[in-house]
C-alpha cells in the first residue's frame, strides 16, 4: 500500500520549557541508528511501529515552549495522540529537591530536561539486550546491521537509509546465523527471541505500575535489573529507573558526586534520598557535562563472537 505524502501534524505547547533533542537523545542507539536521524535543519526524524502500523515522524522545535510533530504512515494518527508523552509534557519535577551542589546547579540550568515515554516496549528492549555486557560500539553496530538488513523502508519522506523497527515475528524468526554475523552471542540472541515470543504480554507492561512492569519484564530469562531499567527509562518514562549493573555508572556517580569510585551497592544507598528521581539525576549530570570518570588504562577489546 502506498502511503500518502501528506503529513498529519500536531503542535505541542508547554508552560515549562521543552527541549525535544535533549528529551529524545536517549532513544538514539549510536550515531548511525537507522531509526533515528538528526538532519542539517535541526529536525529529528524517527520511526516506530504502532499497533496500527508503521510511522515516520519529524520533530522540530519552534521555540522554548513549542514543538511541532509531523507524521506519515498507517500509525501516524495513533502516534500523534502520544506526542505529549514522548516529549515528557506531563513529567513532574515538583518533588525533586537535590542537595548536592552539582545536581542543584544542573537542575537550575536544565529545567527543560524531561523524561518522556514511547510506550513501545520491544523497540526499547531489543537494543537494550544487544547492549548487555558489550561495548556500545559493538551493540550499535549489531542494531544498525540487523535493522537495516531486515527493517522495511519507512513511510513518507524519511531520510535515506532509515528503517522501521522490526516486528516481534521478525525477531522471533531471525535465523541464528544472522545474529552471529552481527556479532551477537547466543545468550543475547536467545533472550531477544524469547522476548519476541511474548511480545504482546511485554507491551502490556506500558500500562502497569513501575513495580509490576519491572516484574513482567524480568520474568523473561535473560532480562535482568539493568535491562529492565533501560527499558523503563525509554518506554515508560520512569524517572527513577536506575541502571544498576551498568559497567560504568556507579563509578561515574562516585567520581562526579563524591570524588571517588563506588560500587553498585553504595550507589544505590547514596542515591536513595533522590527517589523517585534517580534516573533524572543521572540525566542531569550527563546533560550538564558534569558526569566524569577518570581514565586509568586502555579500553578493553571488543569481543568477536563470529569466529566460533
Amino acid at each position: 500500500m502506498t502511503q500518502s505524502p501528506v503529513a498529519d501534524e500536531v503542535t505541542v505547547t508547554s508552560a515549562r520549557p521543552l527541549d525535544a533533542a535533549l528529551t529524545l537523545g536517549p532513544h538514539q542507539r549510536g550515531p548511525a541508528d537507522p531509526t533515528h536521524r538528526r538532519t542539517a535543519d535541526g529536525a529529528i526524524w524517527r520511526t516506530s511501529r504502532q499497533p496500527s502500523g508503521p510511522v515516520t515522524y519529524r520533530i522540530t522545535q519552534s521555540d522554548r515552549h513549542t514543538v511541532r510533530a509531523q507524521a506519515w504512515g498507517l500509525g501516524a494518527t495513533e502516534f500523534l495522540g502520544s506526542v505529549d508523552a514522548l516529549l515528557g509534557v506531563d513529567d513532574n519535577t515538583d518533588d525533586f529537591a537535590p542537595e548536592h551542589p552539582k545536581l542543584v546547579e544542573a537542575h537550575r540550568r536544565f529545567p527543560h530536561l524531561r523524561i518522556g515515554r514511547t510506550g513501545r516496549v520491544l523497540e526499547a528492549l531489543v537494543p537494550a539486550i544487544l547492549e548487555q555486557r558489550v561495548h556500545g560500539i559493538d551493540a550499535f553496530a549489531a542494531w544498525r546491521r540487523l535493522s537495516t538488513k531486515f527493517g522495511e523502508r519507512p513511510p513518507g519522506p524519511a531520510p535515506d537509509g532509515m528503517r522501521v523497527p522490526l516486528t516481534a515475528d521478525q525477531w522471533r524468526l531471525m535465523p541464528s546465523w544472522e545474529f552471529h554475523r552481527a556479532n551477537v552471542d547466543p545468550a543475547r540472541s536467545r533472550t531477544i527471541v524469547q522476548c519476541a515470543r511474548v511480545a504482546n504480554r511485554l507491551e502490556e507492561a506500558s500500562t502497569f505500575t513501575r513495580a509490576e512492569a519491572t516484574q513482567r519484564l524480568r520474568a523473561v530469562p535473560g532480562v535482568g535489573i539493568w535491562t529492565a531499567a533501560e527499558v523503563a527509562q525509554r518506554a515508560f518514562g520512569d524517572s527513577d529507573a536506575l541502571s544498576v549493573g551498568d559497567y560504568h555508572l556507579a563509578s561515574v556517580i562516585g567520581w562526579s558526586l563524591l570524588g571517588e569510585p563506588i560500587d553498585d551497592a553504595r550507589m544505590v544507598e547514596y542515591l536513595a534520598p533522590l527517589q523517585p528521581h534517580r534516573y533524572r539525576a543521572v540525566r542531569l549530570l550527563q546533560a550538564s557535562g558534569q558526569a566524569v570518570k577518570p581514565k586509568f588504562g586502555p579500553r578493553t577489546a571488543i569481543a568477536d563472537h563470529r569466529w566460533h
